[in-house]
């Protein structure tokens, strides 16, 4: 049954989603913090999941931002082909961003040109990616991404010859050399398969997984822990500190591929990972 919403309902959904995203500290993540400073034996690194911990718990109360680097909005809209949208689509995202980051006080972290660099002061435009899938609701995901950890996210066009164990030592040294500038204990998403652009979408795409919940796929679920057992052993720790967590938790989302090519992208995402997502 075709379905009509108007592009307002839209605008109010993405609003609140960023406002979210960049107050409330997903519960799985929260959990996380928790059994890794439960699970802390070292003082310092303890102190820092405390303070982390702490934090989030402010911000939620005082609807504050989690961190200063509130991000650049990235969307996903996966529309039913049954929905109809009644108004300009792609301006009610951005009006809905636009409003999140004015109401909820957020720093604007993005320049209209890569090179001038003059702030919009809008925190616009955001990155919009949409898909189509059957039935008549919308599905809107968004990623509110700091660069302190978008920065030292990387992408590799790994031979179709090449084993796995390389594509796991890749992603241990993605984080080996990030070091403590993307705030852990991270969340790191990875993408394999498709395009050069594919994999980065898919990259970012994989940190929506609840944390603890590896691949369907058994050999993928694998890879996952065994990167995080390696990850974790690299000894960085929550903010750098040294300790047990360096990571969260890993997430795989794997596509086709051409006969001749392997991309792998590896996107780092900080101990807030703010994402936040509703069906309408």
């Amino acid at each position: 049954m075709t379905r009509i919403v108007s592009a307002g309902l839209i605008t109010d959904a993405v609003k609140h989603l960023f406002i979210k995203a960049n107050t409330s500290l997903r519960p799985d993540m929260l959990r996380g913090l928790k059994n890794a400073r439960k699970n802390e034996t070292k003082e310092k690194p303890r102190y820092a999941l405390g303070a982390i911990i702490k934090n989030a718990f402010i911000a939620k109360k005082k609807m504050l931002a989690i961190c200063q680097d509130t991000g650049m909005a990235v969307v996903y809209l996966k529309a039913g082909q049954s929905l109809i949208v009644k108004g300009d689509l792609k301006k009610a995202v951005a009006k809905g961003v636009a409003l999140a980051y004015k109401e909820g006080y957020f720093r604007s972290s993005v320049v209209s040109d890569p090179l001038i660099r003059k702030n919009t002061n809008t925190n616009l435009p955001p990155i919009i990616y949409t898909d189509i899938a059957p039935g008549n609701k919308m599905n809107i995901k968004v990623v509110a991404k700091g660069f302190g950890c978008e920065n030292v996210s990387k992408i590799k066009m790994f031979r179709p010859t090449d084993p796995v164990s390389n594509i796991e030592d890749f992603i241990v040294d993605a984080m080996k050399e990030a070091g403590s500038r993307p705030c852990p204990p991270v969340y790191i998403g990875i993408g394999i398969g498709g395009t050069l652009d594919k994999a980065v979408s898919l990259s970012r795409e994989a940190i929506f997984r609840p944390l603890g919940k590896n691949s369907k796929d058994k050999y993928i679920a694998k890879l996952e822990k065994s990167v995080l057992k390696k990850v974790n052993a690299l000894g960085i720790g929550p903010v750098g500190v040294g300790g047990k967590t360096t990571a969260l938790g890993v997430s795989i989302l794997t596509y086709p591929t051409h006969i001749a090519g392997l991309p792998v992208a590896v996107n780092i995402s900080c101990h807030a990972t703010r994402t936040a997502e509703i069906t309408i």
